[in-house]
């Protein structure tokens, strides 16, 4: 019996020694297995987002796993949710998330999050030779006291291209003999609107996206740089000529209906014939319509033509840089590190060649950034992707690339020129298609908005809301 029992002991405490190395053992397992969470909030939709997404599952499967690194891609919707609730998440509003490990941001919210302590500098995190890779301008984009530091790490950018409705515009252009090569300056875009708002019985050709690109970049073009910043500071340049000049070649032209903005994009205009073309961001286009909806049975196909974006005539060759980049949020040393080898991974050519290739954007490194790479890159690119890049790195490569540095409130002050010369057009517009409908001839219906007393009175309420945000 005391062997039998002797023997039992024995066992008891062979399976709890075991139990208690199967319980060492797991720990052991789950401690070399550790994975670092990082996630990243963007505003990409459609094929933009099902392509990062892709992207980020193959991270995920291969250098990550290697690595313990997982990432998970959130869009918030737009640029402007997208901005709303990382501030709400910073400022830790009730009911917001917790502040994500990188966000796509453009420079004026990534400054607000710099000056809060939020945002890593990431200068220390990359080699000079990595540095050196990025095409110039980007990685300096998130630069905002000049000292080299990187608050942006650039992955993807995008410049302004013009699209059209090639398939109704060549009857146009049969009828009248007006060719593309007209659409090469703005003034010359104001010239054909007329003749073809004429042609076509009163309908508009052109319209445009963002507003404040046009303002700025245009006025740089002209040599006038609207908001100059220094140290955080902005002074305002908002020089009378060059306002009039941008206000002849939009508002005027809204005005009169040569062009248009009617929907949420332009491209939304194209799509139901209200325009035949529109300057917009080379990555909208995988959202230019393939066929024309006027009406529920006039449905018909297009055929989308990629021409540069307009500049003014005899301006400097200069074109907006533009698309967000990715700010790392302060975090632990394992966070800060496993954001940056994701993002080191998908800039690297193949991946950030791929993600051109599906979304429109551009790739951010000089040897990325360049046809015959994307078109080495075995990936199958439809014509209108071909288009769209062939024309964007040209662009990049033959112009300045032109974007405002970041100063407190200047999301403010852009909304300004994004919005005051804009709606006040569709307003006034209104107000004509009013008065002729009530019998009013159009020259009669527009006198009122065409004098220089009008442009004046615009122009000092304009320039008095700007002039809140120098210094």
């Amino acid at each position: 019996m005391k062997n039998k029992i002797s023997r039992r002991s024995f066992l008891a405490a062979a399976a709890v020694s075991a139990a208690a190395l199967a319980v060492t053992g797991c720990d052991a397992k789950t401690s070399k297995k550790a994975v670092t969470d990082i996630t990243v909030w963007n505003y990409y939709n459609g094929d933009q987002l099902e392509s990062f997404n892709r992207l980020v599952s193959t991270f995920n499967e291969t250098i990550g796993k290697a690595k313990g690194i997982r990432v998970s891609g959130s869009s918030q919707g737009t640029v402007n949710d997208l901005e709303a609730n990382v501030m709400d998440a910073a400022e830790g509003k009730v009911g917001s998330a917790e502040m994500p490990t990188i966000f796509a941001a453009y420079a004026d919210t990534a400054y607000k999050l710099d000056q809060m302590g939020m945002v890593v500098d990431l200068k220390d995190y990359l080699t000079e030779d990595e540095k050196a890779a990025f095409v110039p301008g980007y990685i300096t984009e998130g630069d905002f006291d000049g000292s080299g530091s990187i608050k942006i790490f650039p992955v993807a950018k995008s410049t302004e291209l013009m699209f059209f409705n090639d398939t109704d515009w060549q009857r146009f252009a049969k009828e009248t003999f007006v060719r593309y090569g007209a659409l090469s300056t703005m003034e010359g875009v104001t010239a054909v609107a007329e003749q073809y708002y004429n042609w076509s019985g009163g309908k508009a050709l052109f319209g445009r996206d963002a507003l404040a690109n046009y303002m700025l970049v245009g006025a740089k073009q002209l040599g006038c740089e609207i908001f100059e910043v220094h140290n955080g500071k902005m002074t305002l340049h908002f020089d009378h000529d060059v306002v009039r000049k941008l206000w002849d070649n939009y508002y005027v032209p809204l005005v009169k209906g040569y062009f248009a903005a009617n929907g949420r994009f332009r491209s939304d205009d194209v799509k139901t014939g209200a325009l035949l073309g529109c300057v917009g961001s080379c990555a909208s286009a995988t959202f230019f319509p393939k066929q024309v909806m006027p009406g529920d049975d006039q449905v018909h196909d297009i055929e989308m033509k990629v021409l540069p974006a307009p500049r003014f005539a005899g301006s400097e060759k200069v074109a907006v840089q533009q698309g967000a980049g990715m700010v790392v949020t302060t975090g632990t040393e394992d966070e800060i590190n496993g954001a940056v080898t994701f993002l080191k991974w998908f800039t690297e050519p193949q991946n950030n060649i791929a993600f051109a290739v599906e979304s429109g954007y551009l790739p951010v490194t000089t040897a990325a950034n360049d046809m015959d790479a994307i078109r080495a890159s075995g990936l199958e690119l439809t014509d209108n992707m071909e288009q769209t890049l062939s024309g964007a790195v040209k662009t990049v490569r033959e112009n300045e690339l032109y974007t405002p540095t970041a100063f407190a409130d200047g999301n403010a002050a852009r909304r300004i020129l994004e919005y005051s010369m804009g709606d006040q057009a569709s307003a006034d517009r209104d107000t004509v298609l009013e008065r002729i409908a009530a019998g009013q001839s159009a020259e009669a219906a527009t006198a009122e908005f065409l004098t220089d007393d009008y442009f004046e009175a615009w122009y000092q309420a304009t320039l008095a809301q700007l002039q809140q945000y120098e210094g």
